[in-house]
């Protein structure tokens, strides 16, 4: 397909029977680019080919992240949702021990979510909700914690709780997504090359997130759990939750993009719905493990 260098003004204009619309200035901006009958070709800052979605909310985002977008909306939708209104009833009724824990790591599954769609995703209509949804997850998230570690978090919990197993998995997945990240940006850094996955986004938003958060507090919470400290206990069984979420939402963006034709790396296709998968092990047996009581009894 024959790239060629377009100037356009307002907007907007026709190639060849065919009108293009883009966000710019009103001054004269110069593109290179690519069509075909579904998609437009953009070129990035590195000279790079992204084939632009172009269709409904994600219409200005690469076909590869709206395709992962879509897929988290969904595991949103499906799991997210039923999970916050099924922990805020927990609470709300019983002030139940293992609602607030659901609550707590709900709240963090969206508190990452849509920390990443305010500051990742094309600008698009719904831009104000993601901001507000980020800020309620945040002071909810944070409200949870203080409540949680107000009271002896460590009688929560049985004498049977999976210490030293959970210990060991949260260090396994904070050793996994360092590795798997770091190989992806390091060899970057040498050879002025865009990073996978960069496409024409101006930084790697999640992995950003994952490097700066969640890695962090998995070598913690494997840490402290092992010394049996309050906070080991508090956040391993946060993390459960918010990680068997996440995890499934990437595993579902991995179905999603094989669908659209992206191509995948070994995380979307191996590394996740392992997680997945032992992440449900750990909350079955964290969930047994917590006592089925009123947080006001500890």
């Amino acid at each position: 397909m024959k790239r060629r260098s377009y100037e356009y003004e307002k907007n907007s204009f026709y190639i060849d029977d065919t009108y293009y619309h883009f966000n710019a200035g009103s001054h004269f901006d110069r593109i290179a680019f690519t069509t075909d009958l579904f998609h437009t070709q953009y070129c990035n800052g590195f000279g790079e080919s992204v084939e632009l979605y172009q269709i409904g909310l994600y219409a200005r985002d690469s076909v590869s992240m709206a395709s992962q977008a879509i897929a988290q909306d969904f595991v949103t939708l499906v799991v997210g949702v039923p999970l916050l209104i099924a922990a805020l009833c927990f609470v709300h009724k019983k002030n139940s021990i293992r609602g607030w824990f659901l609550l707590t790591g709900t709240l963090g599954y969206f508190l990452y979510t849509y920390t990443s769609y305010s500051v990742l995703c094309a600008y698009n209509h719904l831009y104000l909700i993601y901001v507000v949804l980020t800020a309620l997850s945040f002071y909810g998230f944070f409200l949870s914690m203080s409540v949680l570690y107000r009271h002896n978090v460590k009688e929560m919990f049985s004498n049977k709780y999976p210490v030293r197993a959970l210990s060991v998995f949260m260090f396994i997945v904070g050793l996994t997504l360092c590795v798997m990240w770091l190989g992806r940006i390091v060899p970057t850094l040498t050879n002025e090359a865009a990073p996978y996955g960069l496409e024409h986004y101006s930084t790697l938003v999640i992995q950003s997130l994952d490097l700066g958060f969640v890695v962090p507090a998995s070598f913690v919470t494997a840490y402290l759990l092992r010394k049996r400290q309050k906070w080991g206990y508090l956040l391993s069984a946060v993390l459960v939750m918010k990680m068997l979420t996440m995890a499934a939402a990437v595993s579902a963006m991995g179905i999603n993009m094989k669908l659209h034709s992206v191509a995948m790396g070994l995380a979307d296709v191996i590394v996740f719905p392992i997680i997945v998968v032992i992440n449900i092990c750990f909350l079955v047996k964290m969930l047994g493990r917590i006592k089925n009581g009123s947080l006001a009894e500890v």
